[in-house]
């Protein structure tokens, strides 16, 4: 006795086929949607940005007139402060994760600290800017210097920081752990040896992130004060400084559209300084998964 009823089953399968292929055009022409309009951003960005574009503007301070603004202060000032984020929010994130992994006792009071942590990516980085201008500017007195926006893009990222490193630090095989133990390497030992050389590949990736976001925002800075319109280079971490968001920002804000052209070029050159920070970073992961 034939119990499939093999009419049914063709038409459900044909109108599954049906589903599919439409589903399949709707996430196509969505992907086709965004690629389009980014193609159009990016068109439009060069297309204005790059006449202006030369070694005087990379030079240059910035100027009242378009003619001779340049970004030179802004790249400084970018520099010193990804000189202090990083260093910082690398040391306390990876820091974080490896006491949260490997020494932390399971309780309710870890569990809330993880899920607190996780919370923190998500939210919005004016409120680290008012935490930046609240503690580092005012209440220790840093004033407007890089130390202190160093040290708010420090805790932007460093939930980010820290959860990429937990999660690299848990993907690694618990035989790694116990072929160290077997040697006779203590806990510290096997964390510096083993665990973390092996998971440097994920904590490199999450850093990469949370360094492009940190190199891209202006919110949290324009909360602390940072300048729009500087004339000279940081001497050091307590000097006033800008950086190449701002300075973009600042231009858009001007009413003649040279200088909206040239807010253009400094997104140019915003755009490679993070192509060249990723590309950098992704050889060096590359390198560590292969040993």
């Amino acid at each position: 006795m034939n119990l499939i009823d093999k009419q049914l089953v063709q038409k459900k399968m044909k109108n599954r086929i049906i589903k599919s292929q439409i589903m399949r055009q709707l996430f196509f022409l969505a992907t086709a949607f965004g690629i389009v309009v980014l193609a159009i951003l990016l068109y439009r960005i060069f297309s204005e940005g790059i006449p202006y574009l030369n070694w005087q503007f990379l030079t240059s301070f910035a100027s009242r007139f378009p003619e001779e603004a340049g970004i030179k202060a802004a790249i400084a000032g970018s520099l010193w402060l990804m000189a202090v984020t990083g260093p910082i929010s690398l040391i306390l994130g990876v820091g974080t994760a490896i006491y949260l992994e490997e020494y932390a006792k399971e309780s309710k009071f870890t569990r809330f600290i993880r899920m607190n942590i996780s919370n923190l990516a998500g939210v919005p980085s004016v409120v680290f800017g008012l935490l930046g201008l609240t503690v580092f500017v005012r209440l220790l007195e840093m004033g407007r210097s890089v130390i202190a926006g160093g040290l708010t893009m420090s805790l932007l990222i460093l939930s980010i920081i820290v959860v990429a490193a937990q999660e690299a630090i848990r993907s690694i095989p618990n035989d790694q752990y116990e072929a160290s133990y077997a040697m006779g390497a203590t806990k510290w030992q096997t964390v510096r040896r083993v665990i973390l050389p092996a998971a440097i590949p994920g904590i490199l990736t999450g850093s990469i992130l949370a360094l492009s976001r940190a190199i891209g925002e202006t919110a949290p800075l324009l909360m602390i004060g940072a300048l729009s319109f500087v004339a000279y280079l940081p001497e050091n971490i307590w000097s006033s400084f800008t950086v190449l968001p701002i300075q973009i920002y600042n231009w858009t804000g001007r009413p003649q559209e040279e200088f909206h052209l040239i807010a253009s070029a400094g997104i140019i050159v915003l755009l490679l300084a993070l192509l060249l920070m990723n590309s950098i970073a992704v050889l060096i992961r590359n390198k560590f998964s292969k040993r």
